[in-house]
């Protein structure tokens, strides 16, 4: 008899405990479904499915919208755009979310405890790796998208609504778990942000450095005008100034320049155009048929072409 009264205490208790949480997991299934929404709409745009998304928010947290971002080298895995992914962790929690509340009995008594160990190292694994990812944006591409930030101030609530919710008995385990998942998503992360952007450049004597820095598609405008104009930049690959201005283009935007190799023992050298051209100094522009020397802002070079396309910064 008592037995059996104390089970049924324990069950009331396990009862009014979920009953308390039912509003949390409510909450979570709509930061979920935004985030389902979020990262679906941009890996639509990716697929071609969609035309465009309305992500010129020049100003908001310094953003100059997501372009440069979801196109950066960081912006795919696998071969897919990486917002699919976060479409399938955000999915996931959905579902962990809500099949509790629309289940009975025992299959709800069931399911209730171990979908809040689900939603908590879930959201602990979707919290550092969107920190990883707001690492890139500022240090590597150095822009950043509305969208990926609301993605990490989702990802970030869904922890904090599942540590708050779950009826943890043991703490010290739910620590122990979480820092082993935040362990290994952030090693896993760090390493892959480390690995991706290093395109594959040729090495050895009379080869420039690679430019590291992402461009914009203002920058890339910029130099396929340069370019049609007859524009020309001479470089030696041993020039720290010509470097310089490459970096100011970004990686992308430098491929289009046309660029001349100076130096004798460069690669691709063309020592006698610019012997013939006179080039004394490094880089030397050569812009409607007027050489001038040193690294130039883009702005100056915009305007000596005439340049028409996106603002510069």
């Amino acid at each position: 008899m008592t037995s059996s009264r104390l089970s049924e205490r324990l069950a009331g208790q396990r009862r009014r405990g979920d009953s308390g949480s039912k509003w949390i997991r409510v909450a979570m299934a709509v930061l979920a479904t935004i985030g389902v929404i979020d990262t679906g709409s941009i890996t639509l745009k990716a697929w071609g499915v969609l035309p465009s998304l309305s992500c010129s928010s020049q100003g908001f947290f310094g953003c100059n919208g997501c372009e440069k971002v979801l196109s950066s080298d960081w912006g795919s895995l696998l071969g897919q755009p990486l917002s699919l992914f976060g479409f399938l962790a955000y999915a996931a929690m959905l579902l962990m979310a809500v099949v509790p509340l629309v289940l009975q009995g025992e299959a709800r008594q069931t399911l209730a405890q171990p979908s809040w160990w689900g939603m908590a190292l879930l959201g602990t694994g979707m919290t550092v790796f969107s920190a990883v990812l707001i690492g890139v944006m500022a240090f590597a591409i150095r822009d950043c998208c509305p969208f990926c930030i609301l993605s990490a101030a989702l990802s970030t609530g869904l922890l904090l609504l599942s540590l708050f919710g779950g009826d943890w008995e043991d703490r010290g385990q739910l620590l122990f778990r979480g820092l082993i998942t935040a362990l290994v998503v952030g090693v896993i992360g760090l390493g892959w942000a480390a690995s991706v952007g290093q395109p594959a450049v040729e090495t050895g004597k009379g080869v420039p450095p690679p430019v590291r820095a992402e461009s914009t598609a203002a920058t890339i405008a910029l130099a396929e005008q340069l370019t049609a104009k007859g524009a020309r930049m001479y470089t030696a690959y041993w020039c720290p100034h010509c470097h310089e201005q490459k970096e100011l283009f970004g990686r992308q935007a430098t491929e289009k320049l046309t660029v001349i190799e100076c130096a004798p023992d460069g690669r691709n050298s063309q020592k006698e155009l610019c012997e013939a051209k006179k080039i004394e100094g490094y880089p030397t522009w050569e812009i409607n048929g007027t050489l001038d020397s040193g690294v130039k802002p883009l702005l100056k070079l915009a305007e000596l072409i005439g340049y028409k396309g996106p603002a510069l910064n």
